[in-house]
């Protein structure tokens, strides 16, 4: 904000006055990371996929965002087992000989230890749980942000050549795969 002279700088001190003092002890990309956490899930995975490419938010940005990394906070067991056996239409307890809390958690997704048995013999296996509510959010959010790179590409001509609309499109495609739980079962 130091750089900007006017009224830009004018209005960085103003917002400056309006910025909790909590959030001043955390560093530019703490904040941003808390911020697009606070966002939602679909909004982490963006800062996620736009922390690879430096050519498209910079290498400062980049690496503010590169925090994001599996940084979510776990959903209840109990909204997993639902999940688990809404989708399989068994229950948990049919399903596996223990389930445990979730021992990671990702903007998609988090995983849970569990144990099964087979002709007597026991095995660890790790479960992969969808957040609940995450692939309509996602969907729906991903509307948006198709708009913001339409409107981009259309409005802002030197934006073309980073092609926010193909950044969008391969944002989608590696999370509807990512959501596909099959194949990382397969």
């Amino acid at each position: 904000g130091e750089e900007l002279d006017g009224l830009p700088k004018f209005g960085w001190r103003l917002a400056r006055l309006f910025t909790r003092r909590r959030a001043l002890a955390y560093k530019r990309g703490d904040r941003l990371a808390k911020a697009v956490v606070r966002l939602g899930p679909s909004y982490v995975k963006l800062g996620q996929f736009l922390a690879t490419r430096p050519d498209v938010v910079g290498n400062d940005m980049a690496l503010d965002l590169a925090l994001l990394q599996d940084k979510m906070h776990t959903f209840p067991q109990a909204e997993a087992i639902a999940a688990i056996e809404a989708s399989l239409g068994r229950k948990v307890g049919d399903l596996y000989a223990s389930f445990d809390g979730a021992v990671a958690a990702a903007s998609i997704a988090q995983v849970h230890s569990a144990e099964t048995v087979n002709d007597g013999v026991a095995s660890r296996v790790a479960v992969k749980v969808i957040r609940p509510g995450v692939r309509r959010r996602f969907f729906h959010d991903l509307e948006s942000y198709f708009l913001a790179a339409r409107l981009q590409e259309k409005y802002i001509p030197s934006s073309r050549r980073l092609r926010p609309v193909q950044v969008t499109e391969t944002l989608a495609q590696t999370t509807k795969i990512e959501m596909d739980l099959r194949l990382e079962a397969a």
